[in-house]
Protein backbone atom coordinates (compact mmCIF):
# COMPACT_ATOMS: atom_id res chain seq x y z
CA UNK A 1 0.00 0.00 0.00
CA UNK A 2 2.89 2.32 0.78
CA UNK A 3 4.81 1.51 -2.50
CA UNK A 4 1.07 2.39 -3.81
CA UNK A 5 0.74 5.81 -1.83
CA UNK A 6 4.74 6.52 -3.21
CA UNK A 7 3.86 5.68 -6.72
CA UNK A 8 1.01 7.72 -7.05
CA UNK A 9 2.44 10.63 -5.24
CA UNK A 10 5.04 10.50 -7.80
CA UNK A 11 2.90 10.86 -10.73
CA UNK A 12 1.48 13.06 -9.25
CA UNK A 13 4.19 15.91 -8.33
CA UNK A 14 5.21 15.18 -12.31
CA UNK A 15 1.45 16.29 -13.12
CA UNK A 16 1.97 19.56 -11.41
CA UNK A 17 5.27 19.91 -12.42
CA UNK A 18 4.08 19.40 -16.14
CA UNK A 19 1.71 22.57 -15.22
CA UNK A 20 4.45 24.83 -13.68
CA UNK A 21 6.23 24.33 -16.83
CA UNK A 22 3.62 25.28 -19.25
CA UNK A 23 2.86 28.52 -16.32
CA UNK A 24 6.43 29.36 -17.19
CA UNK A 25 6.28 28.71 -20.65
CA UNK A 26 3.55 31.39 -20.62
CA UNK A 27 4.98 33.85 -18.45
CA UNK A 28 8.42 33.50 -20.56
CA UNK A 29 6.06 34.28 -23.56
CA UNK A 30 3.77 37.32 -22.59
CA UNK A 31 6.96 38.97 -21.14
CA UNK A 32 8.83 38.56 -24.09
CA UNK A 33 5.70 39.55 -26.07
CA UNK A 34 5.51 42.80 -23.73
CA UNK A 35 9.31 43.67 -24.34
CA UNK A 36 9.33 43.23 -28.05
CA UNK A 37 5.64 43.82 -28.92
CA UNK A 38 5.73 46.40 -32.06
CA UNK A 39 2.14 48.02 -31.28
CA UNK A 40 3.25 50.94 -29.11
CA UNK A 41 3.00 48.96 -25.74
CA UNK A 42 6.78 48.86 -25.80
CA UNK A 43 6.91 52.73 -25.85
CA UNK A 44 4.66 52.69 -22.81
CA UNK A 45 7.02 49.97 -20.71
CA UNK A 46 9.91 51.26 -22.07
CA UNK A 47 8.98 54.91 -20.55
CA UNK A 48 7.60 53.90 -17.22
CA UNK A 49 10.25 52.62 -14.80
CA UNK A 50 8.15 50.89 -12.91
CA UNK A 51 6.66 48.98 -15.98
CA UNK A 52 9.56 48.33 -17.47
CA UNK A 53 11.15 46.47 -14.21
CA UNK A 54 7.35 44.49 -13.88
CA UNK A 55 8.51 43.39 -17.77
CA UNK A 56 11.51 41.61 -17.08
CA UNK A 57 11.02 40.62 -13.24
CA UNK A 58 8.04 38.37 -15.63
CA UNK A 59 10.34 37.39 -17.74
CA UNK A 60 12.61 35.99 -15.08
CA UNK A 61 10.16 34.52 -13.39
CA UNK A 62 8.96 32.56 -15.97
CA UNK A 63 12.38 31.27 -16.92
CA UNK A 64 12.43 30.04 -13.58
CA UNK A 65 9.11 28.30 -13.56
CA UNK A 66 10.37 26.95 -16.63
CA UNK A 67 13.50 25.32 -15.17
CA UNK A 68 12.02 24.50 -12.20
CA UNK A 69 9.04 22.85 -13.55
CA UNK A 70 11.86 21.05 -15.79
CA UNK A 71 13.27 19.71 -12.66
CA UNK A 72 10.50 18.82 -10.45
CA UNK A 73 9.34 16.55 -13.76
CA UNK A 74 13.19 14.63 -13.46
CA UNK A 75 13.45 14.88 -9.66
CA UNK A 76 9.90 12.90 -9.56
CA UNK A 77 10.43 10.55 -12.16
CA UNK A 78 13.68 9.80 -11.34
CA UNK A 79 12.61 10.15 -7.43
CA UNK A 80 16.43 12.35 -6.87
CA UNK A 81 16.05 13.71 -3.20
CA UNK A 82 18.75 16.22 -3.82
CA UNK A 83 16.49 17.56 -6.90
CA UNK A 84 13.36 17.28 -4.69
CA UNK A 85 14.60 19.17 -1.78
CA UNK A 86 16.84 22.02 -4.44
CA UNK A 87 12.62 22.51 -5.98
CA UNK A 88 10.84 22.77 -2.56
CA UNK A 89 13.36 25.39 -1.71
CA UNK A 90 13.38 27.26 -4.95
CA UNK A 91 9.52 26.64 -5.59
CA UNK A 92 8.87 28.59 -2.22
CA UNK A 93 10.86 31.24 -2.94
CA UNK A 94 8.87 32.03 -5.89
CA UNK A 95 5.79 31.54 -4.54
CA UNK A 96 6.33 34.11 -1.46
CA UNK A 97 8.01 36.46 -4.02
CA UNK A 98 4.34 36.17 -6.16
CA UNK A 99 2.27 36.66 -3.51
CA UNK A 100 3.91 39.51 -2.15
CA UNK A 101 3.82 41.29 -5.63
CA UNK A 102 0.27 40.41 -5.38
CA UNK A 103 0.00 42.43 -1.85
CA UNK A 104 1.85 45.36 -3.14
CA UNK A 105 0.01 45.39 -6.15
CA UNK A 106 -3.57 45.53 -4.15
CA UNK A 107 -2.46 48.15 -1.82
CA UNK A 108 -0.97 50.54 -4.26
CA UNK A 109 -4.18 50.14 -6.83
CA UNK A 110 -5.28 53.57 -6.44
CA UNK A 111 -1.97 54.83 -8.55
CA UNK A 112 -4.08 53.62 -11.24
CA UNK A 113 -7.20 55.98 -11.36
CA UNK A 114 -8.74 57.77 -13.84
CA UNK A 115 -8.17 60.59 -11.34
CA UNK A 116 -4.41 60.17 -10.53
CA UNK A 117 -3.44 60.05 -14.62
CA UNK A 118 -5.92 62.96 -15.45
CA UNK A 119 -3.62 64.92 -13.02
CA UNK A 120 -0.23 63.43 -13.89
CA UNK A 121 -1.54 64.10 -17.83
CA UNK A 122 -2.11 67.97 -17.08
CA UNK A 123 0.91 68.09 -14.88
CA UNK A 124 3.75 67.10 -17.26
CA UNK A 125 2.06 66.82 -20.37
CA UNK A 126 3.98 68.90 -22.83
CA UNK A 127 1.91 68.11 -26.49
CA UNK A 128 4.34 67.87 -29.68
CA UNK A 129 7.55 67.72 -27.17
CA UNK A 130 8.73 64.23 -28.35
CA UNK A 131 12.31 64.89 -26.48
CA UNK A 132 9.92 64.60 -23.46
CA UNK A 133 9.61 61.12 -22.35
CA UNK A 134 6.35 61.61 -20.62
CA UNK A 135 4.89 63.77 -23.39
CA UNK A 136 5.99 61.00 -26.36
CA UNK A 137 4.86 58.29 -23.90
CA UNK A 138 1.31 59.90 -24.29
CA UNK A 139 1.28 60.51 -27.78
CA UNK A 140 2.14 57.05 -28.78
CA UNK A 141 -1.19 55.64 -26.70
CA UNK A 142 -3.12 58.43 -28.01
CA UNK A 143 -1.93 57.47 -31.67
CA UNK A 144 -1.89 53.73 -30.92
CA UNK A 145 -5.50 53.44 -29.47
CA UNK A 146 -7.25 56.40 -31.77
CA UNK A 147 -7.99 57.97 -28.15
CA UNK A 148 -7.49 61.63 -26.54
CA UNK A 149 -6.30 62.19 -22.84
CA UNK A 150 -7.69 60.56 -19.80
CA UNK A 151 -10.92 61.67 -20.22
CA UNK A 152 -11.28 63.47 -23.59
CA UNK A 153 -10.27 66.27 -25.33
CA UNK A 154 -10.94 68.83 -22.34
CA UNK A 155 -8.31 67.21 -20.85
CA UNK A 156 -5.75 69.59 -22.34
CA UNK A 157 -7.69 73.26 -21.96
CA UNK A 158 -5.43 73.91 -19.36
CA UNK A 159 -2.42 72.65 -20.92
CA UNK A 160 -0.29 75.62 -22.09
CA UNK A 161 0.71 75.43 -26.00
CA UNK A 162 4.23 75.16 -27.40
CA UNK A 163 5.52 76.70 -30.42
CA UNK A 164 5.59 73.44 -32.69
CA UNK A 165 2.35 73.84 -34.91
CA UNK A 166 0.73 77.02 -35.36
CA UNK A 167 -2.39 75.43 -36.03
CA UNK A 168 -2.51 74.12 -32.29
CA UNK A 169 -3.10 77.74 -31.20
CA UNK A 170 -6.44 77.83 -32.39
CA UNK A 171 -7.61 74.63 -30.29
CA UNK A 172 -6.48 73.17 -27.28
CA UNK A 173 -6.39 69.52 -28.74
CA UNK A 174 -2.45 68.01 -29.67
CA UNK A 175 -1.73 66.77 -32.84
CA UNK A 176 -1.78 63.19 -31.34
CA UNK A 177 -5.43 63.29 -31.14
CA UNK A 178 -6.25 63.63 -34.96
CA UNK A 179 -7.57 60.58 -36.38
CA UNK A 180 -5.04 58.70 -38.85
CA UNK A 181 -5.72 56.29 -41.40
CA UNK A 182 -3.84 54.04 -39.65
CA UNK A 183 -3.00 54.16 -35.90
CA UNK A 184 0.85 54.87 -36.13
CA UNK A 185 3.30 57.24 -36.17
CA UNK A 186 3.64 56.59 -39.95
CA UNK A 187 -0.40 56.82 -40.53
CA UNK A 188 -1.77 59.38 -42.63
CA UNK A 189 -3.63 61.76 -40.57
CA UNK A 190 -7.02 62.01 -41.87
CA UNK A 191 -7.84 65.82 -42.30
CA UNK A 192 -4.59 67.19 -39.84
CA UNK A 193 -5.80 71.04 -40.39
CA UNK A 194 -9.14 70.85 -39.94
CA UNK A 195 -9.01 68.29 -36.98
CA UNK A 196 -6.17 71.48 -35.14
CA UNK A 197 -8.85 74.02 -36.32
CA UNK A 198 -11.48 72.27 -33.72
CA UNK A 199 -13.25 70.27 -36.20
CA UNK A 200 -14.44 66.99 -33.71
CA UNK A 201 -15.48 65.27 -36.75
CA UNK A 202 -11.64 64.51 -37.26
CA UNK A 203 -10.84 64.02 -33.79
CA UNK A 204 -10.82 61.38 -31.35
CA UNK A 205 -12.98 62.18 -28.93
CA UNK A 206 -12.97 59.06 -26.49
CA UNK A 207 -10.73 58.97 -23.32
CA UNK A 208 -7.80 56.78 -23.41
CA UNK A 209 -8.61 55.43 -20.06
CA UNK A 210 -12.07 53.40 -21.34
CA UNK A 211 -10.46 52.67 -24.13
CA UNK A 212 -7.10 50.89 -22.63
CA UNK A 213 -9.87 49.56 -19.79
CA UNK A 214 -11.99 48.07 -22.38
CA UNK A 215 -9.44 46.75 -24.34
CA UNK A 216 -7.39 44.99 -21.40
CA UNK A 217 -10.57 44.08 -19.40
CA UNK A 218 -10.42 40.59 -20.86
CA UNK A 219 -7.03 40.20 -20.36
CA UNK A 220 -7.10 41.61 -16.74
CA UNK A 221 -9.30 38.89 -15.29
CA UNK A 222 -7.55 36.36 -17.28
CA UNK A 223 -3.99 37.11 -16.29
CA UNK A 224 -6.03 37.42 -12.26
CA UNK A 225 -7.04 34.00 -12.93
CA UNK A 226 -3.75 32.84 -14.31
CA UNK A 227 -1.96 33.96 -11.31
CA UNK A 228 -4.47 32.91 -8.98
CA UNK A 229 -4.34 28.91 -10.29
CA UNK A 230 -0.59 29.16 -10.89
CA UNK A 231 0.44 30.01 -7.32
CA UNK A 232 -2.43 26.98 -6.11
CA UNK A 233 -0.32 24.35 -8.84
CA UNK A 234 2.95 25.90 -6.60
CA UNK A 235 1.22 25.25 -3.52
CA UNK A 236 0.17 21.78 -4.22
CA UNK A 237 3.54 20.94 -5.84
CA UNK A 238 5.20 21.98 -2.80
CA UNK A 239 3.56 19.62 -0.95
CA UNK A 240 3.82 16.63 -3.23
CA UNK A 241 7.59 17.75 -3.31
CA UNK A 242 7.93 17.05 0.52
CA UNK A 243 5.46 14.08 1.01
CA UNK A 244 7.56 12.47 -1.94
CA UNK A 245 10.89 13.84 -0.75
CA UNK A 246 10.17 12.16 2.67
CA UNK A 247 8.87 8.55 1.47
CA UNK A 248 11.58 8.07 -0.40
CA UNK A 249 14.31 5.42 1.29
Amino acid sequence: MEGDCLSCMKYLMFLFNFFIFLGGACLLGLGIWVIVDPTGFREIVAANPLLFTGAYIMLAMGAMLFLLGFLGCCGAIRENKCLLLFFFMFILLIFLAELSAAILAFIFRENLTREFFTKELKKHYQRNNDTDVFSATWNSVMITFACCGVNGPEDFEAIPHLPYSSLEKVTATPEACCQRELQSREGMFVNKEACLSGSERFQNRQGCYTVILNSFETYVYLAGALAIGVLAIELFAMIFAMCLFRGIQ
